[in-house]
């Protein structure tokens, strides 16, 4: 994950004292994202043996689905939105179709126990408080955290699956992607409606504008 990008870019909607403590806890992002790794994991099948990058990256992808949804359905409470509803039931489906993962390959679950708003990830914990001080201040700013959780899921889920060559979890990560695109999209056309025009900080201008105009994809996302 582009973790400090993420930061910079959370600060410039915030203010940079309110995520003071967040950058100083935070260091770069290494293959695990600060997750434990486990060594192995073996499928049901006995046959299939992850390392320990694929691993973190399904670990790491479970947390931050939940903080997606998690996010979406504090803002809801805050707003009212229909879009915060929408697509936090997304999310949804989203963290449950990583736990299958877990589940197949054996790997501990980081959410078990976890209620809204909790993390077994540090940093993730510190981002999800950040990330609800800064939508809370207006609807405007609630759906740029929204773009920007969407922009940042995409960017992560793209490093994630070339750190792969698992086929199911490719699979998984390519329906996580089309939702995410499908987030975004909806996101940049809420914020349009409130005549605000957003600037993307964690993927490129050239690839925001690809997936912002081009039409909904049908991905069960």
């Amino acid at each position: 994950m582009q973790r400090k990008q993420f930061l910079r870019a959370l600060g410039a909607m915030v203010g940079a004292g309110a995520l003071g403590s967040v950058l100083s806890a935070c260091g770069g992002g290494s293959a695990a994202d600060g997750l434990e790794p486990v060594a192995s994991a073996t499928g049901t099948s006995g046959t299939t043996t992850l390392s320990a990058e694929e691993i973190a990256g399904l670990k790491f992808m479970r947390e931050e689905e939940k903080l997606a949804h998690d996010v979406y359905a504090a803002l809801y409470s805050v707003w009212g939105a229909t879009i915060f509803d929408n697509i936090s039931q997304s999310e949804t489906t989203h963290t449950e179709t990583i736990l299958a993962l877990l589940d197949k390959y054996g790997v501990a679950d980081p959410a078990a126990g976890k209620a809204p708003g909790e993390f077994e990830d540090p940093e993730l914990q510190a981002l999800y408080n950040a990330l609800i001080a800064a939508g809370r201040a207006s609807l405007i700013e609630g759906l740029k955290v929204g773009a920007l959780i969407e922009e940042t899921d995409i960017r992560d889920i793209t490093e994630k699956k070339l750190a792969t060559d698992e086929a199911d979890i490719q699979r998984v990560y390519d329906s996580l992607m089309c939702g995410s695109r499908n987030h975004l999209r909806a996101f940049n056309g809420a914020l349009l409606d409130q005549g605000v025009v957003y600037v993307p900080t964690v993927i490129t201008q050239a690839e925001w504008d690809a997936i912002a105009n081009s039409t909904m994809e049908t991905c069960g996302g």
